[in-house]
């Protein structure tokens, strides 16, 4: 666990509110590449989602509190937990498009791949299609992303960058 993290929690709902929040801080903030940026579902009484932000020194951790504070954030020292989903991270930008494993892992920080319902990683030269919307998650401290096959043989990030709310038909 770094030691240059803080948490905030600004009482949202919902895992894209919680993108868009720590998008619009990343740019209000002026973050610099090496920034990690986690949304962490928090349950219990009142289901929420906090986000994270771990930077690479203390001083640009003092500042990024300093910011948070003065724009009405309640901000904690440290991570929520151990498991955050990634929004911002270095090479998020760069994991666009349709691109190989072996690419995706060369120009992120992602670890793994890991393809549910599949043992072992996918080939290197297996084709993501990102439909732009990269979001791993931390597991045993490693930067996973959860892929699934899809026609034609490529793999798609699990998580749908628009998904359709629970009973939207009704």
């Amino acid at each position: 666990m770094t030691p240059y993290a803080l948490t905030l929690d600004p009482g949202v709902r919902e895992l894209r509110a919680g993108d868009h929040l720590l998008q619009e801080l990343a740019t209000e903030l002026a973050l610099p590449e090496g920034v990690f940026g986690c949304t962490h579902l928090v349950r219990g009484d009142r289901p929420r989602v906090a986000l994270s932000l771990a930077v690479p020194s203390e001083p640009l951790l003092n500042t990024v509190r300093e910011r948070l504070a003065a724009q009405g954030h309640e901000v904690r020292d440290g991570l929520p937990d151990a498991v955050g989903r990634a929004v911002l991270y270095p090479g998020a930008a760069a994991v666009t498009g349709t691109l190989t494993i072996a690419a995706l892992l060369t120009r992120s920080v992602i670890d793994r791949v890991a393809v549910l319902g599949i043992p072992g990683p996918p080939a290197p030269g297996t084709l993501l299609v990102t439909r732009d919307h990269v979001r791993p998650q931390w597991q045993d401290g490693e930067l996973v992303l959860a892929a699934v096959p899809a026609a034609g043989g490529v793999l798609v990030p699990f998580e749908v960058p628009e998904p359709t709310p629970c009973c939207a038909d009704h």
